[in-house]
């Protein structure tokens, strides 16, 4: 045996800052605990099946670019053009070394975590590489693991979830998504994004 396996899970961004259970700055609606326990639970379903378990999770320094404090005179959730990107300002979340960072799914659960959104000029949605196209280094991590099948579930659905799989699909990896374990900001977002994973070619599972 090579310690390689085709099937790999990745959760993405299920932090406290995106939780109603920890009253985090930009909780995603329905993170209330059964959704952590939820995932835990399935989670631990797949490790006993023998899946690597690896979990993105946003890094910022507290200066980054996608805050709205770091831009006088915005508000929360105010679209700002920066270079050649329509940055959305986010309230801060996931500050490096704060409890709104911390990863909500048991560390013994995890083989591997990928931080992104860690330099402070660049936002990273995706879990595999930033809007300058900076690697995260999870594409590597899955190739090492000799993954071609990802199953795929976190927050939010219509974000981050969202670019996660989209750039799976373009790596060639074949994506499960599975939405019970996701949730999304609006339902019309998580509508369209469920709609173009889908016609990008990934399948969504229960």
């Amino acid at each position: 045996m090579d310690g390689k396996t085709p099937e790999v899970v990745v959760i993405v961004d299920v932090q406290a800052d995106f939780t109603e259970v920890r009253n985090g700055s930009l909780s995603v609606p329905g993170t209330d605990q059964s959704y952590v326990d939820e995932v835990t639970a399935r989670t631990r379903t797949f490790k006993d099946k023998g899946f690597p378990i690896v979990a993105t999770a946003d890094h910022h320094p507290a200066d980054h670019v996608s805050f709205f404090t770091n831009h006088p005179g915005a508000k929360p959730f105010d679209v700002k053009r920066i270079g050649d990107v329509e940055q959305v300002l986010w309230p801060p979340h996931c500050v490096q070394g704060t409890p709104g960072a911390d990863l909500l799914v048991p560390e013994d659960l995890v083989t591997r975590v990928v931080r992104k959104g860690i330099h402070k000029d660049h936002d990273s949605y995706s879990g595999f590489r930033d809007d300058s196209g900076n690697e995260t280094g999870l594409k590597s991590i899955l190739q090492d693991m000799g993954a071609t099948r990802l199953i795929v579930y976190g927050l939010a659905t219509d974000v981050c979830v969202k670019h996660t799989v989209l750039h799976a699909l373009e790596e060639g990896f074949d994506v499960d998504v599975v939405l019970s374990l996701c949730r999304g900001i609006t339902p019309d977002g998580t509508d369209a994004a469920v709609e173009e994973m889908t016609q990008k070619g990934a399948a969504m599972a229960e």
